[in-house]
């Protein structure tokens, strides 16, 4: 019986093996519980292909543009798997990023993602503008968390390069029980390390389909 606790029966399509797996020390978070549904891990990505091919328990779409419905939209209706959809807070910023959170929240999004710059008046329209959660992205120890707590945001989203770990402790130590969702590289000694630091879910960002796909015309040429 024992055995069977530890490992978990696997059931796998003829075709659609071989996807892409979460680092195993994801899975000594805590994870965070969204509406019944425990997170432990985020892919870090808007390929729609990766997003089907992969075993993370949520989606963090954020990218270098600014926010476009139509790409929300299609990544929430492809995936298998809740989606976090950026919608500003940098270069967009002002009503229209409480627009897009309405769209994204209309669309089918769990939650939303605000980039740091954002300001905490602008934070507070889009927290209640919408009736999921507001994740805040953190890239400082010198962040005022406690604005962005009062100004509405429900997750804390640390990435702050290799500072990280540092960050993500400072922070549980102010404030214990505020959920955390921070990048932990993609090695398991980075992501244990952001783990044992307070973080309660990592965002995880995969290899390029150009880098999945190396490998595989690797194998091919063997055979």
């Amino acid at each position: 019986m024992d055995d069977l606790k530890r490992s978990p029966p696997r059931v796998e399509s003829q075709l659609r093996h071989g996807i892409l797996e979460m680092p195993e020390a994801v899975y000594s978070a805590t994870g965070i519980v969204v509406n019944g549904r425990r997170l432990k891990s985020f892919v870090f990505t808007t390929d729609l292909a990766i997003i089907r091919n992969c075993d993370a328990d949520a989606v963090f779409a954020v990218y270098p543009f600014t926010p476009q419905q139509a790409i929300s939209d299609a990544i929430i209706k492809g995936a298998y798997v809740p989606v976090f959809a950026g919608v500003g807070g940098g270069t967009t910023k002002g009503p229209r990023t409480v627009g897009l959170a309405k769209d994204v929240e209309s669309q089918g999004a769990m939650g939303v993602i605000l980039n740091a710059p954002i300001t905490n008046p602008n934070l507070l329209a889009v927290s209640a503008a919408v009736d999921i959660p507001v994740i805040i992205t953190v890239v400082s120890a010198a962040t005022d968390i406690a604005a962005r707590l009062e100004a509405g945001a429900s997750i804390l989203n640390v990435a702050g390069g290799p500072e990280t770990p540092k960050i993500v402790r400072k922070i549980r130590d102010e404030f214990p029980d505020v959920p955390i969702i921070a990048s932990g590289g993609n090695d398991n000694e980075k992501i244990r390390i952001t783990i044992e630091a307070g973080a309660n879910a990592i965002t995880y960002t995969p290899p390029t389909t150009a880098e999945l796909f190396k490998g595989l015309m690797a194998k091919y040429r063997e055979m």
